[in-house]
């Protein structure tokens, strides 16, 4: 009981604390987030009937370029954003991922495959019931035994420089 009364204390002098930084976590040292984006004032326009729809993700009439304006108060190029295309530096990684030809709805397709897959293989009756996760069982046959992997390619004569040790 003396033990429990002491900590009770303890605790009680600690809430009686008269230091308030410790209940406010801002600092005057580190650097403030929002100062380093410039921000124009806001401006309240003679008629708000003329004033455009609202474009989500898009610009306004206040920050009509929010993404240049960061980049360039980061130091950056802006003008460089709009660039378009592949990289000097890809070019060749991209032409041989494309040499086979480019699919414009992989993902769909994917999307459609694998949900077909997942309802052949997918949870039996008691599992449903059961609200149990299938996902790994649905796709063992396809995982990959990382170290049997690597194993065979080692008794094949391959050089893995970079493979863990055994």
């Amino acid at each position: 009981m003396r033990a429990v009364l002491l900590t009770f204390c303890a605790l009680a002098m600690a809430g009686c604390s008269g230091s308030g930084k410790l209940m406010t976590l801002a600092s005057d040292d580190g650097p403030e987030e929002f100062a380093i984006v410039p921000t124009r004032p806001l401006e309240l326009p003679t008629d708000l009937a003329q004033l455009p729809a609202p474009t989500p993700g898009g610009t306004n009439i206040t920050d009509p370029a929010p993404n240049a304006d960061a980049v360039a108060a980061l130091g950056g190029n802006a003008a460089q954003l709009g660039a378009q295309g592949v990289g000097a530096g890809d070019g060749a990684l991209i032409a041989r991922a494309t040499r086979g030809g480019v699919m414009p709805n992989v993902r769909q397709v994917t999307a459609e495959e694998d949900a077909a897959y997942r309802r052949r293989h997918g949870r039996r009756p008691l599992e449903a019931l059961a609200q149990s996760n299938v996902y790994y069982r649905a796709y063992k046959p396809q995982s990959l035994d990382s170290q049997a992997e690597l194993e065979r390619w080692r008794r094949a004569g391959a050089r893995i420089p970079s493979a863990p040790p055994n």
